[in-house]
């Protein structure tokens, strides 16, 4: 048997419901803990063994090969004049399939920054991290992807605050050779161009 109850005043959504059907008492049987321990009910406990491999596709599977080769790679659709990079299989704006492939200048322009005091889990940091979005020479319109800024004094928030800023050219510093393995942390940071 259901009771009724009349609908909350607080509630704007319910204005013109009077009255609303509520059941007498939830149905379902509850669990405890307890019934558990004690084998009440059925449990099969079982830690699964997860193999799994993600897919980069074609257009950043050859970005990510660039980078451990040293090099920072775009892709270009003659139809709108668009040079990009992260590449794209196709152009966002003509939606075409992309014309070609160009090698990109390891150099930029900061477009936005901030300056981290704390890591993602609220760790206080020793050394500040100073995220950036970076726009790569030769895209257009201007585009590029959010790297690290370093080579600042980065010991000094004072020299950071003074020292970067919107605007501000930079260069990309590359793992060695060897310790690259087609990854976006294959650039260290970027630095300043003096």
């Amino acid at each position: 048997m259901a009771r009724k109850r009349e609908s909350s005043p607080q509630n704007p959504h319910d204005v013109g419901r009077v009255m609303r059907e509520i059941p007498e008492r939830p149905r379902g049987t509850p669990l405890k803990d307890q019934d558990i321990r004690e084998g009440k009910v059925s449990l099969i406990a079982w830690k699964p063994h997860l193999e799994y491999r993600w897919d980069s596709g074609v257009a950043i599977s050859r970005f990510l090969l660039g980078l451990k080769e040293g090099k920072i790679l775009g892709v270009r659709c003659h139809s709108c004049g668009r040079t990009v990079t992260p590449p794209r299989a196709f152009c966002e704006w003509c939606f075409r399939p992309v014309d070609e492939w160009v090698e990109l200048k390891d150099t930029g322009t900061v477009n936005t920054f901030s300056i981290c005091y704390v890591t993602w889990d609220m760790k206080p940091l020793e050394i500040p991290q100073i995220p950036a979005v970076i726009e790569i020479d030769g895209t257009h319109p201007r585009v590029g992807f959010l790297h690290l800024l370093g080579g600042i004094g980065e010991k000094d928030v004072e020299a950071i605050r003074r020292r970067v800023r919107v605007g501000m050219r930079v260069q990309a510093v590359w793992k060695s050779p060897a310790e690259r393995v087609g990854a976006i942390t294959d650039i260290l940071y970027f630095q300043p161009l003096e």
